[in-house]
């Protein structure tokens, strides 16, 4: 057969079996918020706040009443997508259908397409997060293929059976948002819209651990009050507004203005 002449021709003959198409498309949705949890502190007990993941544990019976694939181990909602939405929209209603969450935005981070990944054939997996205050998530159920719910601390999804590839997946969410922390203002959505430098540096450590411009004291007391993403809060006659919430002493308040930071690698 000689050559089309234009592009239409060429469409009009165009056969998509000539190529081979995954067995599968699916969203899936790592949501993470922080919550303060009572923890053992130099032999006390202390409020800490923690970051925490949402899973879901996948029924054992799918709706026909078949066995479920990797049925009654945890993993991150999710499912398959459709050619009448993209998978923006697949993650959004996957997260309505199977935990009642919705209203939160999510963001694409990695597509998964390892061969072997899922037992079903080839299935490659779009992956987005987000990251909510915890009232987001108050009122989230188990519905659709799964049995249960819930929220889990980092420590405690190490001890737990995980469906197809999702601890990968979730171990690259959290080196995200570990990035996103410390290169954006992405900690303003855990805080009061007026907070202390404390409260800051506990929402920063509740992910990024080995930054020594937060983790150590002296170095973040001297630089947090710099920042030009902060403002001192004042009140309407211009003084510095202060509080006793975390300490018996009074405290400066600060606030996020709208200023985001650039970062760069030749800083």
């Amino acid at each position: 057969m000689p050559p089309y002449s234009t592009e239409e021709e060429f469409l009009r003959h165009y056969n998509p079996k000539k190529y081979r198409t995954p067995d599968g498309y699916t969203a899936d949705i790592a949501v993470f918020t922080i919550v303060k949890d009572v923890v053992q502190e130099d032999e006390k007990e202390v409020e800490k706040p923690m970051l925490k993941l949402m899973l879901i544990k996948r029924a054992s019976k799918d709706a026909e009443g078949n066995p479920n694939i990797e049925g009654g181990k945890w993993a991150l909602p999710g499912g398959f997508g459709s050619d009448k939405e993209t998978a923006y929209e697949t993650a959004i209603r996957e997260l309505s259908e199977e935990t009642g969450v919705s209203g939160i935005h999510v963001k694409h981070y990695a597509v998964f397409d390892k061969p072997g990944r899922d037992p079903r054939g080839w299935i490659i997996s779009n992956a987005h997060y987000a990251i909510v205050p915890k009232d987001y998530l108050e009122k989230r159920k188990a519905a659709d293929d799964a049995e249960e719910c819930e929220l889990f601390a980092l420590s405690q999804i190490d001890q737990l059976t995980l469906a197809f590839d999702h601890r990968e997946i979730i171990e690259t969410a959290i080196e995200v948002i570990k990035r996103e922390m410390i290169q954006t203002t992405l900690a303003k959505h855990f805080l009061p819209e007026e907070f202390t430098l404390a409260e800051l540096r506990d929402v920063l450590m509740t992910v990024v651990t080995d930054d020594v411009s937060i983790t150590h004291k002296s170095i973040f007391w001297e630089k947090a009050p710099k920042l030009s993403f902060i403002d001192l809060a004042v009140d309407e006659e211009g003084n510095p507004k202060t509080t006793k919430r975390n300490s018996r002493r009074k405290t400066r308040l600060y606030r996020f203005n709208n200023h985001e930071p650039f970062a760069s690698i030749y800083r």
